[in-house]
């Protein structure tokens, strides 16, 4: 069959430092099974959801970086399901990285790559994502699905009909993703965007952000909050300044965090300088599980 369902109990506790009553089910879905012409780009799309809680009816949309599988960031995926989220995270097509604009003397570059691999627009010369394995309809199309498949889960009430209920969904990504989920946050009104190590959005050749990254968006930039690696090597600083053009309307600050730590703050964009062999994946390990919770429920007017 295309189609499992695991269940993750107790051993949390052990592995992801998460409550031993954790019943987590995490649902592989074959990209190909949802829909005509989309295609599995990795493997499998993954939908996590934990029925013995009351659910927070609020959807955490995570979407992956460069070169990654929907499993990749799975810690933080858990953690969310086990917080009373739905979670969904995403396969789609990350194949190219999206640095590859960087030294571009386009100052489109990478607003056409991230149209073409959100919506399936043919505007990018780095890209081939046609409409129906775009982000948004990869998305979409999984919602209709989980909603059939299991109806008394509560998916259905992320779509209406040919709209996505944006308002009720967290986009959340990591590198590319974290750009991706910023561009959506810019496109509808979604309920929080959580930026884990990116944007990488920054242009040399005009020593500045993208400039898609301080046009006006329909979400509001109070609810764009960061959480980022000070060695990065995808360069802090440049993720930083992508990260204050989101957020122009709060004046952002950060604030630095430590493992285990509870965040006591007001502000949007955390920092951690944990000793990491992979510092741009490192706050999301399980280590971080207060800081998490932080991003997930911070209060966007403070």
């Amino acid at each position: 069959m295309f189609m499992r369902t695991f269940l993750l109990a107790g051993l949390f506790s052990i592995v992801l430092s998460f409550p031993v009553t954790a019943q987590v089910q995490i649902i592989p879905v074959n990209p190909a099974q949802t829909g005509a012409l989309i295609q599995s780009i990795h493997g499998d799309h993954l939908a996590l959801i934990d029925t013995t809680l009351k659910l927070l009816n609020k959807l955490v949309l995570m979407i992956v970086g460069t070169g990654a599988s929907a499993r990749d960031n799975l810690p933080f995926d858990s953690f969310a399901a086990s917080r009373g989220y739905h979670v969904i995270s995403l396969d789609y097509n990350n194949t190219v990285i999206t640095t590859a604009c960087s030294n571009s003397a386009d100052s489109a570059c990478f607003n056409n790559f991230r149209q073409e691999i959100v919506f399936g627009e043919p505007v990018s010369e780095l890209v081939a994502v046609d409409s129906a394995n775009s982000i948004y309809h990869r998305f979409y199309e999984l919602l209709l699905y989980l909603s059939k498949k299991y109806p008394r889960q509560g998916w259905q009430q992320y779509v209406n009909g040919n709209a996505i209920q944006w308002q009720k969904i967290i986009v959340a990504g990591h590198s590319q993703g974290a750009g991706h989920a910023a561009y959506l946050g810019k496109k509808f009104p979604v309920y929080r965007v959580l930026i884990f190590a990116g944007p990488q959005d920054y242009l040399v050749h005009f020593n500045s952000p993208a400039s898609w990254l301080s046009q006006k968006g329909v979400t509001n930039s109070s609810k764009y909050f960061a959480f980022l690696h000070l060695k990065d090597p995808f360069d802090f600083n440049k993720q930083l300044a992508g990260c204050l053009q989101l957020m122009q309307a709060v004046k952002a600050d950060t604030i630095l965090v430590q493992p285990g730590a509870a965040v006591t703050t007001s502000r949007h964009i955390l920092v951690t300088n944990i000793e990491s062999a992979n510092p741009h994946g490192s706050m999301l390990q399980p280590v971080f599980t207060k800081a998490w919770t932080y991003l997930l429920s911070a209060d966007p007017s403070k």
